[in-house]
């Protein structure tokens, strides 16, 4: 009569913790497997399981917030340096930029139609810095690698970063003016020019601040400086160089690259950049970019 009430009490045991009809499981006690009180000491394999897989994801977190604290202490003065780099690109667009001379018989080159951005500005940082870190943490969800993680972030944000604010500095010192500079100089189509032939602009301050930017392509190098760094990061897990004969990894980590592309041929296509600039500016984002990847290579 006793075991038979053991047996009733664990299967309600069972079926309070479990919630579904699981076949409950009863060993055979002896007097020592009972203790001083009336409740018997049965096992449930499934709750047992659970409680063992909770205790390992608690260790694992636990040492990987560890790792992460420890990663992060020692990377401390790069991420203090990234912030004052981050801080510095928007103050740049406070400085006025360098005037060149413009003289009439060079607005020839300059009378393109003012068009509106086919990539607009705030969609460089979506797709050259928010796709990337997408990416780097669906991979860290996949493998749960804290350093792969932190140094493809750290480098990502160094390189897009330190190129906008080259590519910034160099647009203010330059001073080139833009293929649509006439439109943005003259509104009116009334062009107007002092005694030593320089133009007198009487169009809009900022237009005319943003129309002698020119030179190199801040679309652009930023572009390569993010999409470089994700075709180059995934070359590296898909193992696209492994001489397998896998043409289709190619094409996967080619894809960014000619994004890039594409965005620099849509500044000469609106107008806004000689090709020169286009140029200079995808040179500028992959050279920055190599220095990166080679600094914190992993």
């Amino acid at each position: 009569m006793r075991r038979r009430n053991f047996g009733f009490l664990s299967f309600l045991k069972g079926i309070f913790f479990l919630g579904v009809s699981e076949e409950v499981q009863s060993s055979s006690l002896d007097s020592s497997a009972i203790s001083n009180s009336s409740i018997p000491l049965i096992k449930i394999p499934l709750i047992e399981q659970k409680n063992q897989q909770h205790r390992m994801r608690s260790q694992i977190n636990s040492n990987m917030m560890s790792s992460g604290v420890m990663v992060a202490r020692t990377y401390i003065y790069d991420w203090l340096i990234l912030m004052v780099i981050v801080v510095i690109g928007p103050l740049l667009h406070l400085i006025h930029p360098f005037y060149r001379f413009v003289g009439k018989d060079m607005m020839t080159n300059l009378k393109y139609p003012l068009k509106s951005n086919t990539v607009p500005f705030w969609a460089v940082p979506t797709y050259s810095l928010l796709l990337p870190m997408g990416i780097f943490v669906v991979l860290y969800l996949r493998r749960r690698d804290i350093y792969d993680l932190h140094h493809a972030l750290l480098g990502l944000l160094y390189s897009t970063s330190v190129t906008a604010v080259i590519s910034n500095a160099i647009k203010l010192a330059v001073g080139r003016p833009r293929p649509d500079f006439f439109w943005r100089c003259f509104p009116d189509g009334k062009d107007v020019y002092d005694q030593l032939g320089n133009v007198i602009c009487h169009g809009k301050r900022t237009v005319i601040d943003e129309g002698h930017k020119s030179f190199p392509s801040g679309h652009t190098s930023w572009s390569f400086a993010g999409l470089a760094f994700l075709s180059l990061y995934l070359a590296g897990k898909i193992k696209a160089f492994d001489r397998k004969g896998h043409v289709a990894k190619l094409c996967i980590i080619f894809l960014p690259l000619l994004v890039a592309s594409l965005v620099g041929i849509s500044r000469v296509d609106d107008y806004r950049h000689h090709w020169q600039d286009v140029f200079a500016g995808g040179l500028l984002g992959l050279s920055v970019f190599c220095n990166m990847w080679e600094s914190i290579r992993w």
